[in-house]
């Protein structure tokens, strides 16, 4: 025992002279534990920027077309607030506009993601402290997270300029860095972040908050550029308001526009001085420990039932998912009037609204594109909600609870009432906003959204039967939402069959507003989450909690 005991003494101590010990231990580990998720997040983002290439190069082929579509989408100033100010004309300078800053975002929420995972949250759990009783060095975890985000966020830069070099070797390369170089920027304020907060939790949450409000300023910037007149309203003047933003440097840099790397050093600048700050407070705290301290609770806890548990801990996302919805439906709801000008005389670009909105009207078409679209979107917080389960058990926190007079059916109950009640409440502010965006057809626009429900709860009900029957496998919910996202998202503009499209659930519902209301599909499914639900509640009685 002694010998045990003077052995970790000697590692803790050789840890402490060497500050990098072990790095490469946990950085193999880090890879193997996100074996899957990381891949999955690099070909989403990378599949999503390369097929823009094929899918615009198809709609707009002619330099004609492409000029006239460029001039139109940058006269709109909801579109740019969306997606920044158009700079070229060119097939790589629209790809770029369309998903340049929308992949630029989910590179930094892939990162913010893996870095608060193998840092924060490997401290939260307690696993850190048993990996720290070897040969860790105190930077050793925040050195393997930054390189594990590093090496995603590479790969990245990597396959966008390969798969755009096609439109010149410059303009992907410009694009690839501006998207990882957004990535790692992220990834350090994730490292500084989750040295000073206690809870995963919060440090995910401070983190997107930040990246929210640079998205927001670069929106806010954006929407008041006007273009120059000479070029017919592409590029124009930078704001005051987008350079403040980091999300808006990764716009600025360019891409086939001119390329101004330059523009690229100040993200280098950013991320660089947010990780020499990272390290310089990891090495000033304990393991655990943060430099804003948790509050203490009440002395006597004011939660009676594990409903009222769940809602606590979940009301916050709901919350921010709630307030999402309603603003990003009412700047849709305010493009719709100008759908036809935005599909202007294509024939493909039209065909694809209507395989996603219906035979309707392109007005209801776009805003039947608009509901399907929030309705794949809520997927990811009703799956995230339902997941929180697992969380709440690989955390050990559902343990004492369900140790108590506590059914393990109310204790899920309260939890799916916040997921399925959730899904019905952010849909209903996503059609409130569409319909105050729109200017009417209240009771239309928002029973449409409602529509979207049953397919929302259908997947969150596959998520429940996965974390019940096999929690192994839980995770594999967020794959099969993903699936269907993409489905919905990129199937019609790839020109999918319907049979293809039909594997979602949200293929068998009505395209409305427009047509007639069918109501079959819907009470199927309505049925199918039913039943997934319970299966899924009945195998989680059954099986034994992972302790």
């Amino acid at each position: 025992m002694t010998a045990v005991a003077g052995t970790r003494t000697a590692y803790a101590a050789g840890g402490a002279r060497r500050p990098l010990a072990g790095t490469g231990t946990l950085l193999r580990l880090a890879l193997r534990r996100d074996r899957i998720m990381l891949p999955g997040w690099v070909l989403v983002i990378t599949g999503m920027v390369v097929s823009g290439t094929g899918s615009l190069g198809t709609l707009y082929d002619t330099p004609g077309e492409r000029i006239r579509f460029a001039e139109s989408m940058a006269a709109n100033g909801s579109l740019r607030s969306l997606y920044g100010p158009v700079f070229g004309d060119s097939t790589g300078a629209l790809v770029a506009w369309r998903f340049g800053t929308l992949a630029a975002v989910l590179a930094a929420v892939m990162s913010l993601v893996v870095v608060v995972r193998h840092t924060r949250e490997e401290e939260e759990t307690g696993r850190q402290e048993m990996l720290s009783s070897a040969m860790v060095g105190r930077r050793a975890p925040l050195t393997a997270a930054l390189l594990t985000a590093g090496l995603a966020n590479t790969a990245i830069t990597l396959l966008i300029t390969a798969g755009l070099s096609g439109q010149g070797t410059a303009g992907a390369l410009a694009l690839g860095l501006a998207v990882g170089g957004t990535g790692m920027l992220f990834a350090t304020a994730a490292a500084v972040v989750a040295q000073l907060t206690e809870s995963a939790r919060l440090a995910k949450g401070a983190t997107a908050a930040v990246l929210g409000l640079a998205f927001v300023l670069r929106a806010a910037g954006d929407a008041g550029t006007a273009g120059d007149p000479a070029r017919g309203g592409l590029g124009g003047e930078a704001s005051l308001l987008t350079w403040l933003s980091p999300v808006g440097w990764a716009e600025y840099v360019r891409a086939y526009a001119g390329e101004r790397w330059w523009v690229l050093l100040l993200t280098l600048g950013a991320a660089c001085a947010q990780g020499a700050a990272a390290y310089a407070l990891a090495g000033r705290r304990d393991v655990g420990m943060g430099f804003l301290a948790t509050r203490p609770g009440p002395a006597e806890g004011r939660i009676a039932t594990a409903s009222g548990l769940a809602w606590r801990l979940q009301r916050a996302g709901l919350f921010g998912w709630a307030a999402g919805f309603l603003l990003a439906g009412t700047v849709f709801g305010g493009m719709a009037d100008g759908a036809a000008d935005l599909v202007g005389d294509n024939e493909r670009t039209r065909e694809i609204f209507e395989r996603m909105g219906g035979q309707a009207g392109l007005t209801d078409a776009f805003l039947a594109a608009m509901v399907g679209m929030f309705g794949l979107v809520a997927t990811l917080y009703a799956v995230g909600s339902v997941l929180r389960m697992h969380g709440e058990e690989t955390s050990q926190r559902a343990e004492p609870v369900l140790a108590n007079a506590v059914g393990r059916t109310a204790w899920a109950a309260g939890h799916l009432a916040v997921a399925f009640g959730g899904a019905v409440l952010i849909m209903l502010l996503a059609g409130a906003g569409l319909a105050l965006g729109h200017g009417g057809d209240l009771p239309a626009i928002t029973g449409a959204a409602l529509v979207q429900v049953p397919a929302v709860w259908t997947l969150a009900g596959v998520a429940l039967l996965l974390y019940g029957a096999a929690p192994g496998a839980a995770t594999a919910g967020w794959a099969v939402a993903g699936l269907c996202l993409a489905l919905g998202w990129i199937g019609p503009a790839l020109d999918l069959p319907q049979a293809a499209l039909n594997l979602s659930p949200f293929g068998h519902l009505p395209k409305l507003p427009g047509p007639p209301m069918d109501w079959p599909p819907v009470l199927v499914l309505t049925a199918l989450a039913a039943a997934l639900t319970a299966a899924g509640l009945a195998a989680f009685r059954r099986r034994d909690l992972r302790i």
